[in-house]
């Protein structure tokens, strides 16, 4: 059972209320604090119910020490209000008395969970809990977690009947001035070297006394009591695991999704890809009742080879069932990054490779000599092919060259909020952008690229087969889980593209 102390602000008991009543904020909401077994903890609003069975008043979170019970419960902005009654027992009276004298200032609140889940940051975040009881402790989560009057009329009189602890209080300003969301851990009495551990005899006799003497004397016994630490109980200690599995594996695919994947014809290891290597003849009439210019048509085939990626585990039944989270599901979400990665290397690889035009290389840092090798890629291509480049593709060091490119006044040539008169936008936030008007793709898993080109002169095919599952055959109780794909790339048209030298 989580038990958390209550927030920053108590409200005092109204005028006309039964006597013996304390007022406050029990639990305020979305506010982050550490709970006694070490959990963060957070309450949203309405995770706690206003009405049904009232929660006990108790002492210090002990369940057999009742001094009274809840009386009313109001959900608002703030967070769980409540109002409680002090019973008149000897208890309760001794209870009433060092809340008046300042020694109790606080209250925390003991809750079972019953629906709740946790954020990426780790915090427990309760939806739905059962309001057990509500505890006068001495030591608050939150600063300015204080009883600030009680009313208390038995035996007093009409000028005592409400009673506020002003060394106490804080004002509303200065608790306003310190977050709620950052909790003060308790701060608890140290042993006394010189009190000793009673008798027998002396510990009934101090409990038939009763009153503020017996609780002192069993504050002294606690105190002085051998310490008990984390090394003595290993085990209980659990072992909770804090949010989901991190993987920082991303699995990018900037050219494959830049350029896009065609669909893998299902039949044979080879299939074949045509393309028109002649074109037809057209000029000018050689005269009337001349023949005009012949020509032919030639369309040659391409072959195209099939690859499959892909790779296994072997995993025994136990791992399987056993683990929390699943391995299953963190294993195929490994698997598929991993895919992603490697075909996406293999993509790069032949992009380049399949590029058999050259421009010189040139100085990175001149915003001028990257004007020269777009333009001068551009024409190439144009006179190549009649077609003009849309793409950039580079490696991180040029992207990372290319985001550094400044005019003479010391002003980003490609800004993040591009003016009219910017050749483009790239941010060190995104792998992609625009230069010179044409995309930039981010080839990351390629060192040392920068290529001017259109897409359409690459083709990539691929078929995403995705996991399997296998039993082993030689009598264990484990399975094999394999995960694959089939993977193709043709450079159908190279004169699409140039790259550096």
């Amino acid at each position: 059972m989580l038990k958390l102390t209550a927030s920053d602000t108590f409200i005092v008991a109204e005028e006309g209320e039964s006597p013996r009543t304390i007022s406050g904020v029990a639990v305020p909401w979305n506010t982050e604090a550490t709970v006694s077994d070490g959990t963060r903890v957070m309450f949203e609003r309405g995770s706690l119910a206003v009405n049904g069975k009232k929660p006990k008043l108790l002492k210090y979170h002990d369940d057999t020490a009742p001094v009274g019970i809840v009386t009313s419960r109001l959900d608002s902005e703030k967070g769980m209000l409540f109002t409680a009654r002090v019973s008149a027992t000897s208890e309760g009276n001794d209870m009433l008395e060092l809340i008046k004298d300042g020694a109790v200032d606080a209250v925390s609140v003991g809750v079972n969970p019953t629906e709740y889940r946790f954020n990426d940051d780790g915090v427990m975040v309760i939806s739905r809990g059962e309001w057990v009881e509500l505890s006068l402790v001495t030591a608050p989560a939150f600063r300015g977690a204080t009883i600030t009057e009680v009313a208390a009329t038995e035996g007093k009189s009409d000028e005592q009947e409400l009673q506020p602890m002003t060394d106490k209080i804080e004002t509303a300003a200065a608790v306003a001035e310190v977050p709620a969301a950052a909790p003060v851990a308790p701060v608890w009495a140290t042993a006394k070297r010189e009190f000793k551990l009673p008798s027998a005899a002396e510990y009934v006799s101090k409990l038939l006394t009763g009153g503020v003497e017996a609780q002192q004397f069993l504050s002294n016994i606690k105190a002085a009591a051998p310490d008990v630490v984390t090394t003595d109980t290993p085990g209980i200690l659990p072992e909770p695991i804090t949010g989901t599995v991190y993987n920082n594996l991303i699995g990018r695919r900037n050219v494959m999704e830049a350029i896009g994947t065609k669909a893998m014809p299902g039949g044979g290891k080879v299939f074949r890809r045509p393309k028109v290597t002649t074109h037809t003849t057209i000029g000018l009439s050689n005269g009337e009742n001349t023949n005009l210019d012949s020509g032919t048509f030639v369309v040659s085939n391409n072959n195209v080879t099939k690859s499959v990626y892909g790779g296994y585990v072997r995993l025994s039944e136990e791992d399987i069932d056993w683990t929390q989270p699943e391995v299953i599901g963190l294993l195929l979400d490994d698997m598929a990054r991993e895919y992603a990665k490697q075909t996406e290397t293999v993509v790069e690889a032949n992009l380049e490779a399949g590029i058999s035009t050259t421009q010189a290389a040139f100085d990175v840092t001149d915003p001028a000599a990257w004007a020269d090798f777009v333009y001068d890629c551009s024409v190439t291509i144009l006179n190549a092919s009649s077609h003009l480049p849309t793409h950039m593709f580079c490696s991180p060091s040029f992207w990372g060259a290319l985001g550094k490119l400044s005019d003479t006044a010391d002003r980003p040539l490609f800004p993040q909020i591009g003016p009219m008169n910017a050749y483009g936008n790239v941010t060190p936030g995104s792998l992609s952008g625009n230069a010179f008007g044409l995309t930039v793709v981010v080839t990351p898993y390629n060192s040392d690229f920068l290529a001017i080109g259109n897409p359409d002169g690459f083709e990539i095919y691929e078929q995403q087969k995705g996991a399997i599952q296998v039993e082993a055959a030689d009598g264990s109780l484990s399975r094999y889980i394999k995960f694959r794909g089939y993977l193709a790339t043709l450079m159908i048209d190279a004169s699409k593209f140039v790259k550096i030298a």
